[in-house]
């Protein structure tokens, strides 16, 4: 329930933020007949699905905790395995993270990385767009994701099927919501698969949910800030040239 759940807040507030700015254009001669179409392509209709993701995460926080909780009846972290244990395991789980950021872009990149995918035109449809994703990508999508999958489903599923049969399942259906998002890129669904099945073996082994929480706030974090570091980079590399060649024709003078 908390899983469809979330996909349906996803899907209704994307609409309701939508459907006022679908509504106005209407009005004009030129309105988009493909609405599809126009959904993906249309800068400001990106944008404005983009920070619909924000309520969406809100709102299935609050789902998780109504079905956990039984609305205030129950305690939240213990059953999910939010517990504090010390800042040992904290920089173990931020070391882990930055290692797998790092496998996971060696296999996306030996498997095909260069494929653009839907979530590389959202990116790039504008710098509002990029910047409130890596936004998300930080502070919402980490601690939701975790809970939703390695916090709710899997300890469901870990009470029906046991242990492994849970990492599979939810290895399966992590894998499968963000394959719209990355097809047909093979190898950024395989960097994902892999972060997946790494953070439910983590959640199975230790107990926990918290290491896999920063983990994942970790992973997302050094992406958000490649994302906002990028559409700077010509600049950058730009910058570096002039000042390699004034140190160059410096060198040349003083030979």
């Amino acid at each position: 329930m908390v899983l469809i759940g979330s996909i349906v807040l996803q899907f209704a507030f994307s609409i309701l933020f939508f459907l006022p700015y679908l509504i106005q254009l209407s009005l004009k001669p030129d309105a988009p007949t493909n609405l599809l179409e126009f959904a993906l392509t249309d800068k400001t209709a990106i944008f404005l699905q983009v920070i619909a993701i924000l309520p969406a995460h809100l709102f299935t926080l609050a789902l998780v905790w109504a079905v956990v909780t039984r609305f205030g009846k129950l305690p939240l972290l213990a059953p999910l395995g939010l517990k504090w244990s010390g800042y040992r395991w904290l920089w173990g789980s931020v070391g882990l993270g930055i290692v797998l950021c790092g496998v996971g872009w060696g296999l996306a990149w030996l498997l095909g990385a260069e494929k653009p995918t839907q979530l590389d035109q959202i990116i790039n449809s504008s710098l509002a767009a990029r910047y409130a994703l890596a936004v998300l990508a930080v502070f919402t999508a980490p601690l939701v994701e975790e809970l939703v999958y390695r916090g709710v489903l899997y300890s469901a599923l870990h009470r029906l099927v046991g242990s492994w049969p849970a990492v599979i399942i939810v290895l399966g259906v992590f894998t499968l919501i963000h394959v719209p998002q990355y097809w047909p890129n093979v190898g950024v669904i395989a960097a994902v698969g892999f972060l997946s099945v790494s953070l439910t073996v983590i959640r199975a082994y230790t107990g926990r949910l918290l290491p896999c929480v920063v983990i994942h706030f970790v992973f997302n974090g050094i992406q958000a800030v490649v994302l906002v570091v990028e559409p700077h980079l010509p600049k950058l590399t730009q910058t570096g040239e002039q000042v390699f060649g004034m140190l160059l024709r410096l060198g040349n003078l003083a030979i």
